[in-house]
């Protein structure tokens, strides 16, 4: 007998609750759905495509609704002779200039064996080898730039859309369309570059609870097995959902999270209990990538709010966080920040959501300042400040929450810091 067994007690189909799973139908976007086939009509008629816009944040539907929809039109195309349809999805993650993405789009249409470099051509002979490529697919293409934001410059978001009146393409048919977290990325595009990409826009706002009851339904039918889930776990993982920017992905993850805990506790259904078990997972995982990203003077920074939190001086004021922190980073045998680049470091963690940032206004002789306070549980934190306590010393305030390695030193609360 082996070691490993396949155990279907909870799943069916686990890899349902994925990001890349296609369902067979996408629900709690209906009207989207029906601008975005409205802007897709001109394909299948056999005109010019539209170009055309979608933004909304992380996890709202906007790349399972463009591969849903594209899928069902490449499959409705075949029935017509006339209309020849290709399909190319780029995703811009890792991506920064157009000459990149020239060059990923180049490598899209050949095959392995006649690939390019990703440097040393000038931009006006990838963009060529661009229209050559167009050219020789011929027909109709699609061109998806998903997270397009990326991009540092617009070039190619001018070039594509323009191709035909420039001259640049002579039979083949562009449509491009760009998928965008971050609405303020449209706005900071060149006018001509807004009027060519943006010819139709769709917003997808965030899903609410309902809607990811729905999703989660849905998803759940195919991944677990019958009778398996307690009546509350679905609800709770929407209400999560909704109240975390209402983010489908994040649902998701929680729901198979749970099952994964059920499963490894060799329970037969999955309860709350096991939410709220998959949750603190989960939020342990982020919050450690977010602080694992920090610079060290970021992780000192942390370090120096955490110990402020468990004296019970938070919130406090940066010039409050200063004298706390500069002893730190000499006891880590690091230059202090000047207070601006300290600042900046409070900034980037409010901005992770590691710690909590609150405006006061004292009027006109108080003025208007920030106080900053721990936004996490300290335990959370501290197993992700590892390396930085032992680099500067255990903290009076977290001597019981530690487990004090011989010879490892401790710095006390009644040192001058």
């Amino acid at each position: 007998m082996g070691i490993f067994e396949r155990d279907t007690n909870i799943y069916a189909d686990r890899d349902a609750l994925r990001e890349d799973y296609q369902p067979q139908e996408l629900v709690g976007r209906t009207e989207e759905l029906n601008t975005y086939q409205a802007s897709l009509q001109p394909v299948i008629n056999g005109e010019q495509p539209d170009n055309i816009f979608l933004y909304g944040k992380t996890g709202v539907g906007k790349t399972a609704a463009t591969r849903f929809l594209l899928d069902h039109l490449s499959e409705d195309a075949q029935q017509y002779e006339d209309l020849d349809l290709s399909v190319v999805m780029l995703n811009c993650d890792g991506l920064t200039s157009s000459y990149q993405v020239a060059t990923r789009l180049v490598n899209e249409f050949r095959d392995e064996t006649n690939q390019i470099s990703t440097t040393g051509y000038p931009r006006a002979t990838v963009y060529e080898m661009l229209w050559t490529e167009l050219e020789e697919t011929g027909g109709t293409v699609i061109i998806v730039l998903d997270e397009v934001d990326h991009l540092k410059d617009d070039s190619i978001l001018y070039q594509l859309p323009r191709a035909r009146a420039n001259g640049n393409l002579e039979d083949t048919k562009t449509g491009i369309i760009g998928i965008s977290n971050d609405f303020s990325f449209r706005e900071e595009l060149s006018p001509k570059v807004r009027s060519s990409l943006c010819e139709q826009e769709i917003h997808f706002p965030a899903y609410d609870a309902n809607d990811l009851r729905d999703i989660l339904g849905q998803r759940a039918s195919v991944a677990f097995q019958e009778d398996v889930l307690e009546d509350d776990v679905i609800p709770l993982c929407a209400a999560y959902g909704a109240k975390d920017a209402g983010d489908a992905r994040q649902s998701l993850d929680l729901l198979m999270s749970a099952g994964d805990i059920a499963r490894k506790r060799e329970s037969t259904i999955i309860t709350t209990e096991h939410v709220e078990a998959g949750r603190n997972e989960l939020e342990r995982g982020r919050i450690q990538e977010g602080i694992s990203g920090l610079t060290e003077h970021g992780h000192l920074v942390l370090y120096a709010i955490l110990t402020l939190d468990l004296e019970g001086e938070t919130p406090v004021r940066s010039r409050d966080v200063r004298p706390r922190y500069t002893r730190f980073s000499e006891l880590a045998n690091r230059d202090p920040l000047v207070p601006r680049r300290m600042r900046d470091h409070l900034s980037e963690l409010a901005m992770l959501g590691i710690i909590s940032v609150t405006e006061r206004n004292e009027g006109r002789r108080g003025g208007t300042y920030r106080e900053y306070g721990l936004d996490l549980s300290p335990e959370l934190v501290l197993s992700a400040l590892d390396e930085t306590v032992e680099l500067v010393g255990i903290h009076d305030s977290i001597m019981d929450r530690v487990d004090v390695d011989e010879g490892q030193p401790i710095r006390s609360t009644l040192d001058d810091y």
